[in-house]
């Protein structure tokens, strides 16, 4: 079993990944759970369902890492469609089992999966991924631990070896440039 030590691109994690490696899948987990943990919300509309439906893709991934070939720099596109499937089998799993059990459907669960929506968040999770392969590896590694892991201004300024100002610039520079990116078109 190869193990990798968590930093890298995502196409070099994803290789580790699928050879077996434990740490390489962790980091993975780590940088995109926060990502996936909302979209997943925002199709469930449930904190409980979108726990689940993000645990849900996650073991999907790692089922389905072997045979992936990345298209992408980032990971986040292929996740984003795999949290859509588990989400969409929820719900008519649940829509399924309140009509065996003849109970009305809960108001906070969506009726139907909104295919536009979709189209939409896979869209814009395509041109932020692009956008973001643009940035310097500095710039992507910044943008990963402070907006996807969580980590503060310092925290993330030593673990990269930058000081807490290069951290914040950049941090609104990369921010900036991809509120541009997520703007409607023609706004």
């Amino acid at each position: 079993m190869i193990e990798h030590t968590g930093t890298g691109t995502d196409a070099e994690m994803v290789a580790a990944a699928a050879a077996g490696s434990d740490t390489a899948f962790r980091a993975l987990y780590r940088a995109y759970v926060r990502p996936v943990y909302w979209i997943a919300h925002d199709l469930v509309a449930t904190t409980h369902d979108a726990e689940d439906v993000t645990q849900e893709t996650f073991l999907a991934a790692w089922r389905k890492l072997p045979e992936l070939e990345l298209q992408s720099p980032s990971l986040l596109p292929w996740l984003v469609t795999i949290c859509r499937f588990q989400a969409a089998n929820r719900i008519r799993r649940q829509q399924r089992d309140r009509a065996h059990l003849g109970g009305p459907v809960a108001e906070s669960v969506p009726a139907a999966v909104d295919v536009e929506r979709q189209v939409i968040d896979g869209q814009l999770a395509e041109r932020i991924a692009a956008e973001l392969s643009s940035f310097s590896e500095l710039d992507q590694s910044i943008f990963r631990l402070c907006a996807t892991e969580g980590y503060g201004y310092q925290e993330a300024a030593e673990h990269l070896g930058v000081s807490h100002g290069v951290v914040r610039n950049r941090l609104s520079r990369i921010r900036s440039a991809l509120r541009t990116t997520i703007a409607p078109e023609g706004s």
